[in-house]
């Protein structure tokens, strides 16, 4: 299977399944897209006929001398020979039966506390209920869940739990007593913790960071860009904004984490679709690792995002991905996590074709011990999985969750990102088309781009040598 685009001036083209990208001149470019519509993908490398270096030679006559026509059906050739191009999706091949391999738990996102200080507009989890009701994650509750994860973690020994919310400093004490209690079970059990918090700043402190410093792998920093943007959606309760407070906060924190890893994490919605000078206003800033959203929600908001608004997304992405390589150029880069794309392969097999493990190997688990597929899951009954007490006994759901793989999802199947994005959310596509193998068509078509845009960039940025 082939892709090909053309973007900020560079002609791509990737081998989907191989992985291979290529950045081509216009004449390769033009050959590869007339092969792509007679040359079958190859389970092994083969000449290309003479029926098929004629169709090339016939279609490019009077655009390109034939000569140099001839030294790139050579090149291409070379390309086949290689198995960088026209190659066959092994991948297919060997898809395990997810259903009846063993469930490794690797990774728990503890929802510390069912409550938040502010009142975010597009909260899916309605200012921390939930659907629910306000609650805190007692130590008790947490211990429980962490003896849950060494006991079904099989041989695995590097864990991750992320303490979540609502606001997870609402309930600092219990986060760090449950810090101390993973770490003291560490040796004995040949695990390893590798915790994280998402916050959204206002409780921030000197001794919450300097801990956070000292025993979090990574901590997200929740701020939706400009000041004005950020206001609009993540007020107080009383209605003020929360920008001012906590925007010297997160430089602080950030200042201070060294080499540890930390993401100021946004939301766009319909009311900031010119998104991109948010992410440069992070990075104005002082911040360098950023991360931007599109907001999922209902398409009643008058904040969702529309099918009609995807081409001003579509032109903000080209637009950040140039400003990004400007800078990164000029010694003032940052990354961007949806630009961040490993063309060496990337996650292992199983991980490209089966996501984010989404209630098999990462589960949610709520203040009162119940287990959920991920936090977006949360409160919806028809997922309810278990708890901390009796473990996962709602196995068909389970096995519902093993099977969601790329190959179970038909609009995936034929998707040149499949092996990127493995498949997207599964809770968007359970509330965009009522199934967790379906698709959310808006978030795909904006996945789609922002890889295109990755590639692109990398494509520019080997030119210089980076």
């Amino acid at each position: 299977m082939i892709h090909q685009y053309k973007n900020n001036g560079y002609y791509i083209i990737l081998d989907v399944n191989s992985g291979s990208v290529h950045s081509a001149d216009a004449l390769l470019y033009d050959a590869v897209e007339i092969l792509s519509g007679i040359v079958p993908d190859m389970e092994t490398p083969a000449p290309l006929t003479k029926e098929q270096k004629q169709a090339v030679r016939t279609a490019l006559a009077g655009r390109y001398e034939a000569a140099e026509t001839l030294e790139v059906l050579e090149e291409i050739q070379a390309l086949i020979d290689a198995e960088e191009l026209f190659t066959a999706d092994v991948y297919k091949n060997y898809v395990m039966d997810f259903k009846k391999r063993q469930t490794v738990v690797k990774a728990l996102c503890l929802h510390i506390a069912h409550d938040c200080n502010l009142a975010c507009k597009y909260c899916f989890a309605e200012e921390g209920e939930y659907h629910g009701r306000r609650a805190l994650m007692s130590f008790e509750v947490g211990k429980k869940a962490l003896d849950f994860l060494i006991a079904n973690s099989g041989n695995r020994v590097n864990l991750e739990v992320d303490f979540f919310g609502g606001e997870p400093l609402m309930n600092w004490d219990v986060v760090k007593q449950l810090v101390e209690y993973g770490r003291s079970r560490e040796k004995e059990c040949n695990k390893k913790f590798r915790f994280t918090i998402t916050t959204n700043g206002v409780l921030l402190n000197d001794e919450i960071m300097d801990f956070c410093n000292r025993e979090m792998s990574n901590v997200v920093l929740s701020l939706d860009g400009r000041k004005e943007v950020n206001d609009r959606m993540r007020p107080f309760r009383n209605g003020s904004g929360s920008y001012d407070l906590i925007v010297p906060k997160f430089q602080k924190f950030a200042e201070s984490r060294g080499t540890k890893d930390y993401f100021v994490r946004g939301t766009f919605t319909r009311n900031n679709l010119d998104f991109s000078k948010d992410v440069l206003h992070f990075a104005d800033l002082g911040f360098k690792k950023l991360s931007i959203e599109p907001v999922v929600a209902d398409p009643k908001e008058p904040y969702s995002i529309r099918e009609e608004d995807l081409p001003q997304i579509m032109e903000e992405y080209d637009r950040l991905a140039k400003e990004f390589i400007k800078r990164k150029k000029e010694g003032r880069g940052f990354q961007f996590f949806h630009f961040m794309i490993d063309l060496n392969q990337g996650p292992c097999v199983a991980k490209r074709l089966s996501g984010c493990g989404s209630g098999t190997e990462y589960l949610a688990v709520t203040p009162w011990g119940d287990f959920y597929p991920c936090h977006q899951f949360v409160g919806m009954e028809d997922f309810l999985l278990g708890n901390v007490d009796e473990g996962i006994t709602n196995t068909k759901v389970r096995d519902e969750f093993k099977l969601c793989n790329v190959y179970a999802r038909e609009k995936c199947r034929d998707c040149f990102a499949r092996f990127y994005c493995s498949g997207g959310c599964a809770a968007n596509a359970y509330n965009f088309s009522g199934d967790i193998t379906g698709a959310y068509e808006i978030g795909c078509a904006m996945q789609k781009k922002r890889i295109e845009c990755a590639i692109m960039i990398r494509a520019a940025l080997a030119e210089d040598g980076e």
